[in-house]
């Protein structure tokens, strides 16, 4: 943001994030980092997300500097009590599409703003409702959008999003993989 006293290290490659905070006019570097993604097995699901980016964010806090702040996020899919993070083949994305298929999921975006002294964590929650997938449609999806870095393994900007989602509970950038409104409303507390 132009009256941003900081400038933003984004934690993450996701292509999406990168957009998003483009769009929002956000100067930002990025501090990439292989962090393992495991949680505990008996964690709450509501609580993974935030605790994979709190994991990725101080897993890269040599990255931070006096007038910089890190920003690191982790996205889920939750349906029922099941987590879906990204697929693991095709195999996987097709059995995952086929259970998220006419159901209404929750889209769990874990948020962490880290900087020298201070550090900020939370989720943003969407509801995604999808119309019915028949097999067809789910085959030409994995082969013609490659699904695989996506958890869900769905993208909200592509086919699926466009033909596919029949409502939306919560806002779009959070299902895309980051709650803008969340991280500027957070990022003005670094102000104080």
């Amino acid at each position: 943001m132009h009256n941003h006293p900081f400038k933003l290290i984004l934690a993450s490659k996701s292509p999406r994030r990168k957009e998003i905070l483009t769009h929002a006019g956000f100067d930002f570097e990025i501090f990439l980092k292989e962090v393992n993604e495991d949680y505990p097995e008996n964690m709450d699901v509501d609580k993974v997300a935030e605790f994979l980016a709190v994991k990725k964010a101080n897993a890269c806090k040599e990255a931070i500097t006096e007038d910089k702040i890190l920003l690191a996020a982790d996205s889920i899919v939750i349906l029922g009590t099941k987590i879906y993070g990204k697929p693991t083949d095709y195999e996987d994305a097709f059995r995952i599409l086929t259970e998220l298929s006419g159901n209404m999921h929750t889209v769990m975006t874990g948020v962490c703003l880290k900087s020298l002294n201070k550090q900020i964590s939370f989720s943003g929650i969407t509801e995604v409702q999808f119309d019915k997938l028949n097999r067809e449609e789910i085959e030409y999806y994995i082969t013609h959008y490659q699904p695989f870095d996506k958890a869900g393994a769905y993208g909200v900007q592509d086919w699926i999003g466009l033909c596919k989602i029949k409502s939306i509970i919560g806002t779009y950038t959070n299902v895309m993989g980051l709650p803008m409104n969340l991280v500027y409303k957070h990022l003005e507390e670094f102000k104080k």
